[in-house]
Order: C-alpha cells, then structure tokens, then sequence
C-alpha cells in the first residue's frame, strides 16, 4: 500500500461538538485528534431548532451546510499539521451524526426528518466525494447509515465500536450515548431496538449558565460532602466554566446534601441546615448555587440549570424504559450499561442514580467508554470489509419513534422528580 493510501480520517459531528482523528489505516494508530464546537449551533442548541431553521428558510439550511463542512475541511488540516503530514496523502474520511446533523452535512432537504413517518432519505448511508460537500480536499467520503428518524450514524458507529471489540457479550445491554440529542439502544437476545430522545445540550453544559464543552479550565467533578465545594479542574488550572460531568456530578451531589429538594426547587438559605447555605445566593431574580469565586469570576449552577438537567435526565429516563418494555425488560434484567458522550472524561455512574437515571443494578454493571461514536468510525474505517459489517449491524436495528407516544410521555412526567435520596 503507498502512503497515499494509509491515511484516513474519522470524525464524530456532534450536535454540541465535533471529535475528529487521523489514522493510519496499515498500523491502525491514531496519529492526532482534535474536537471543536460544532458552529451550527448558532442556528440553535438542539436538532429540533435548527431543523426548524433549515425548514424555514433554504438559505439557513445551505449555511448551516457550508458552516460544517467548513469546520470538518479545517479539523483535517489541523490534524495533518499535528501529525506532520500533507493532507494531500489523505485516502478516505468517514463521518457519524445524527440525522438531521447528516442531512445538513450533506445539504439535503429535512422535510422528511420534520414529519411523519419521520424517515432518512438516506438510511442506508452515503458514499461520494468531498469536492462534492464543497471541500478543497477532494477524498471518498462514507456518511454513515442511519437506521431511521432521529437514530443516526452516530449511534451505530457506538454500536458497531463496542460489539467488535467483543466487550458486549452480556446480553440484556443498554447503550447510551448522552448527549444533545441522546441516543438510546438496547440490545436482547438477538434484537437490538433503538430510539433517540431530544434531551436538549445539558449534558454537554451547552444551556448552563457557566457552561462550557469539556476543555482544560472546565470544572468536571463536585463534592459537596465538608459542607463546601470541592471541584476538580480539567487541566489542574484555575476554572473558567463547568462541563456537563461537573453540573451533573454538582445536582447529585445538591440533591444528596439537601440543598435541592425532590421536585427540583434550589432551597433558600433558610432552608438549608449546614453551611452549604452560604453558597446560595440570588442572581437577576432566580437562586444560584455559587461553586467557585475568585476576583475574576463566580461560576454556579442557577435553578434554570437544574430545571436543564431535569428535563434532560426525564427524557432519557422515559426513552430508556420504552425500549425496555419493548423488550419485556426491567432495569434489573440489563446485564451491562455501556455509556458514552461528550459531557467529560467519565461521567459518574452513581452521580446518574441520584438524579434518577440509573438503579442499582446500572451502576453495578455500567462501563464508560471514552469518545465512543468516534471509536466506532474509527474501526469502521479500519475494517477490511468496506462498512459491509456495518450496514449488517445498522440494518438489524428496530427504531422504536418516541415523538406522540403515550408511553413516552407518561415515562417522562414521571421521571420529572428527582428521587428522594
């Protein structure tokens, strides 16, 4: 094989952000990685906004278009400058998403995403070129396969990762990769079902007040147990913001010291009977829980925060109980929890039991698999099969649509509380 030939690229377009890697298809070694914020997001924070955009004006839509592809062109020339390569020797790139994150990739319509029977127009995935997406950079280009609605390439490439590594043997298993839109998979006996649920960006800090992606200054874990705030840093360097690991892991730890009560409600400092009480403070109108403050900033998590993360935790809550009735299931018949996203490094399995996602039994048998739906494209790219084992796997997939369900809604409203603790 001429060196021409051995380098691919691999790229996971998130809603919030992006992760991108170069490998070397002989050796399989990455050679750099990179991830960005996705700049559609000025569009809106979730799919559903900037669906609505796409739909509403064919001119958004072509920038939104223009914008990712923009950035994915410019993450490849900085990872061929971090490895020391031309990016001319690039052979091939595979990208995942979800699907209204592929169809605006590849600058087609959404209407199909946007009504009944809510279909991809490409479900079994997409080859061409990148010259044909507008890049300088003209490669063969594979968009991964979505199996339909808003179950995309991202999901599979998580699915795909995870199964060919052998490491998901237990069967009942449950995917989950958190994020803006948060997918969903359940795998049992041999079926996998999956859907995917608008959490919005709270897992990835997107909506937080002081929230920023999970970067060197980003505060990503809390404790609260000295009756003070306890953070560790990203970076070991003073904070600028919290990621979604730290907010979630801050609500937990809220919740268990009694400063947020179950139905959501940041207490007053009258409330509160330690000295947590004095990290609560009044903010343009609404209680702020105060983490960190030094001459330059005071980064906290507000009572819209909180109400953030609880939508998000109702709605994943509520996907994952549709695809376990489906199923026959209970929480306590999954045999592995296997997660991913991009809220942090690792995201505490205990931390999602006191907000009320995970039971017992998930914590016992959860694993964290760090930058999951990347790794996925990465050994699809890798594999001698051309993405034949791939397409078989997304193929195999049942989506199970949440939008209008009763099940559905009747899970989240009674998901909304937080569990007494």
């Amino acid at each position: 094989m001429k060196s021409s030939e051995q380098l691919v690229l691999a790229f996971d377009v998130g809603t919030t952000t992006i992760a991108a890697s170069l490998l070397n298809r002989v050796t399989g070694e990455r050679l750099a990685s990179a991830g960005r914020l996705n700049p559609q997001r000025e569009f809106g924070a979730d799919v559903v906004t900037r669906l609505a955009a796409a739909l509403s004006s064919d001119e958004e839509s072509q920038a939104m278009t223009r914008l990712i592809n923009g950035e994915l062109e410019s993450l490849a020339t900085e990872l061929c400058t971090k490895a020391g390569v031309n990016a001319a020797d690039i052979a091939s790139m595979a990208a995942a998403g979800n699907s209204v994150i592929e169809h605006l990739l590849l600058g087609l319509p959404v209407n199909s995403l946007a009504f009944p029977p809510y279909r991809p127009l490409f479900p079994s995935g997409m080859k061409l070129r990148t010259t044909q997406l507008g890049w300088a950079l003209d490669v063969d280009c594979r968009i991964l396969p979505m199996p339909g609605g808003y179950v995309g390439g991202d999901l599979v490439a998580f699915l795909f990762g995870a199964l060919t590594e052998g490491e998901t043997d237990d069967n009942p298993c449950l995917y989950l990769d958190l994020g803006t839109n948060g997918e969903i998979a359940l795998a049992a006996g041999e079926k996998i079902f999956a859907t995917s649920a608008a959490a919005g960006p709270a897992f990835e800090a997107g909506n937080i007040a002081c929230g920023m992606v999970a970067l060197p200054g980003a505060i990503d874990r809390v404790n609260l147990d000295k009756g003070r705030p306890e953070i560790n840093v990203i970076g070991d360097c003073s904070p600028v913001g919290i990621c979604g690991s730290g907010a979630i892991a801050a609500l937990a730890a809220m919740l268990e010291q009694g400063v947020v009560d179950e139905t959501g409600r940041l207490l007053a400092p009258e409330e509160i009977p330690s000295n947590l009480a004095n990290h609560v403070q009044e903010r343009q109108g609404e209680n702020i829980f105060v983490l960190y403050r030094d001459a330059n900033r005071c980064i906290y998590l507000s009572q819209n925060d909180i109400r953030q993360i609880q939508l998000a935790k109702s709605a994943i809550s509520a996907g994952i109980e549709v695809l376990l009735s489906h199923a026959g299931l209970n929480k306590t018949d999954l045999k592995q929890v296997i997660l991913t996203g991009s809220f942090g490094v690792v995201l505490s399995s205990q931390d999602l039991k006191n907000i009320g996602i995970f039971s017992e039994n998930m914590v016992k048998n959860c694993r964290f698999v760090h930058e999951g739906a990347l790794h996925g494209v990465e050994t699809a790219i890798l594999a001698a099969d051309d993405f034949a084992s791939l397409d078989k796997l997304a193929e195999a997939i049942k989506v199970i649509p949440l939008s209008g369900t009763p099940a559905f809604e009747k899970n989240f409203f009674e998901y909304m509380n937080f569990p007494k603790q």
